[in-house]
């Protein structure tokens, strides 16, 4: 927990002690100068803990009377659960913002038993990850309701929106649905001023508007496949148009759906099969949309399945350059400098 979060705890402590306490005491026992105790409990306020100001040459802050912070009826599976939940949400990118994901983790542990505590903070404390957190631009909060709202009752949204070339526009959308995905928030849904779906990322969006009227969703992919569809067809510099033999599983174990779009080629004829093991392979055209093609190549060599290049030209030379490297390596005597 950071010095702050903790230091706006303990103050949320002495106040639950009982009686006012001068801002000269507070800031004594917290060891900060007044004017942070003022903005300490301006943290409180903002969580809706009732803090009252009393004036007069004894004045100072105390708690509302008969506020106190129950205590939180949790077992330990369920206490781990919701702690876990908001660490491993804070670095998945999930939460609407750091501070309220800090926050709630420790008005959690605040108000949980001595003992759950202790344990839960020690597990906390010690806990590693193998991954740095990802740094994620996370949406407004009552933004996220506002859309919530809008899918739930199928209202359309006024929004005020920037895209990724900095243009700001004004538009309506009849939102389908919200998701989740890498990291990031979109809205999915159709502009009704051209007809078309978009995908939206929720950082983006500066303000949402309920408009009235109602709207009916179209038969057609949830919205998580539209999310997933837009992102495999979305405007990039290269189009890649593949053949690969092989099952659905084994190409979207590398070409997932928000990369590529698989559609039926044509069957493997039966004298191609070696075996029953290959009787659910087939050709399968494969497109996707890409900034930079390096990556393919180590793709498709690990996919280790039959393909053919249809476009474009600049792919078949990587994939034929890192064939010769690899096969120069493969073939170098052993402590051949030259050939790394």
């Amino acid at each position: 927990m950071s010095r702050p979060a903790g230091r706006v705890l303990t103050l949320l402590e002495l106040l639950q002690s009982g009686g006012t306490r001068t801002v000269a005491e507070l800031a004594d026992r917290l060891g900060v100068d007044g004017r942070t105790v003022r903005r300490y409990v301006d943290h409180l306020l903002d969580l809706d803990v009732p803090v009252e100001s009393v004036r007069g040459r004894y004045g100072g802050y105390r708690l509302a009377p008969g506020y106190r912070l129950p205590p939180l009826m949790l077992s330990d599976d369920e206490a781990l659960a919701v702690l876990l939940g908001l660490v491993a949400g804070r670095r998945a990118g999930l939460t609407t913002g750091h501070t309220a994901s800090e926050t709630a983790s420790a008005k959690i542990r605040r108000v949980l038993p001595a003992h759950l505590a202790h344990r839960l903070g020690t597990l906390l404390d010690s806990l590693a990850f193998t991954e740095r957190p990802g740094e994620y631009a996370a949406p407004d909060a009552g933004i996220l309701l506002t859309l919530a709202d809008a899918v739930r009752h199928r209202r359309p949204v006024s929004l005020r929106y920037t895209d990724r070339e900095g243009r700001r526009t004004e538009r309506t959308l009849h939102a389908y649905g919200i998701v989740a995905h890498s990291g990031r928030w979109y809205v999915t849904g159709t502009d009704p001023g051209i007809g078309e779906d978009r995908t939206l990322r929720l950082d983006r969006i500066a303000d949402a508007r309920a408009l009235p009227g109602t709207f009916e969703e179209p038969a057609g992919p949830d919205p998580a496949e539209r999310v997933l569809s837009g992102f495999a067809t979305a405007a990039y510099r290269h189009e890649v148009t593949l053949r690969i033999q092989g099952t659905v599983e084994q190409i979207r174990a590398h070409l997932p759906a928000a990369v590529a779009r698989l559609t039926e080629h044509e069957p493997v004829a039966d004298e191609d099969r070696a075996d029953d093991d290959r009787a659910d392979e087939r050709w399968l055209r494969v497109d996707l949309r890409a900034e930079r093609l390096d990556w393919l190549p180590p793709v498709l060599a690990a996919l280790d399945r039959p393909f053919v290049i249809e476009r474009p030209e600049e792919l078949r030379h990587l994939v034929v350059a890192l064939a010769d490297r690899l096969a120069s390596h493969a073939t170098a005597p052993a402590g051949d400098a030259s050939a790394s």
